[in-house]
């Protein structure tokens, strides 16, 4: 298994949920999880209602599937400003709203158990950074229709364990993940860069850092 890229001449599936979802075979993602309790929910509601009103107004639907191709045909300056509405939900993630439970490093173990379950099988695992309240992963290698099953293996195995684990019940994910297609090597390593990087704000033990070639914990 190695790591490949979007073609753009190959078939895409888009499954469409409250996000849509980019699945191409053997493609490599770049994928988010978020704890339930991550960000409150009037602050997730504006967000959407934001991003989708700036959709309409430079003439995206936003619930159409193919928006997000539509804006990477946008001009720069346009795209430029559009990313502020994913840098405005990553602060709110490293804001570290909710119970944060991979504080504990018991729980922050389950999910690096469960991403490395497969690796080199179903999957080729990327680097991943657990944080508090939200997991990056880069995963490629799955057949076309596969990476939205495994995400979500994922989090139901992780999400009973964790709540076992905590002696809790309930909803332990949100429902959906943020994903996308990764276009290149530059793309990855940009990537691999963004994934070292965001725990630079906690301390040693409030998260758990791996690289595909040397894990690290803590840092």
């Amino acid at each position: 298994m190695d790591f490949r890229f979007y073609d753009p001449l190959l078939p895409v599936s888009v499954a469409k949920g409250h996000l849509p979802h980019w699945d191409q075979a053997e493609a490599t993602y770049f994928i988010t999880w978020r704890t339930a309790d991550s960000i409150p929910k009037d602050v997730w509601t504006r967000w959407r209602w934001e991003r989708s009103r700036w959709l309409r107004e430079h003439g995206i639907d936003p619930e159409a599937p193919d928006w997000k191709k539509l804006v990477e045909a946008l001009p720069e300056e346009l795209l430029r400003d559009f990313r502020r509405f994913s840098k405005a939900l990553e602060n709110e993630l490293d804001a570290c709203h909710g119970a944060c439970p991979f504080r504990n490093p018991d729980c922050a173990a389950i999910v690096a158990t469960a991403l490395h379950c497969f690796d080199a099988d179903r999957y080729l695992l990327g680097d991943f950074v657990v944080m508090p309240n939200h997991v990056h992963l880069l995963v490629g290698g799955m057949a076309r229709g596969q990476m939205l099953l495994q995400a979500e293996s994922w989090k139901r195995w992780t999400g009973n364990q964790i709540n076992k684990h905590l002696g809790r019940r309930g909803r332990f994910w949100q429902d959906e993940s943020f994903d996308h297609l990764v276009r290149s090597d530059a793309a990855i390593s940009r990537l691999n860069r963004y994934i070292a990087q965001n725990p630079a704000k906690l301390r040693p033990g409030e998260f758990l850092h791996w690289v595909r070639a040397e894990p690290t914990a803590g840092g």
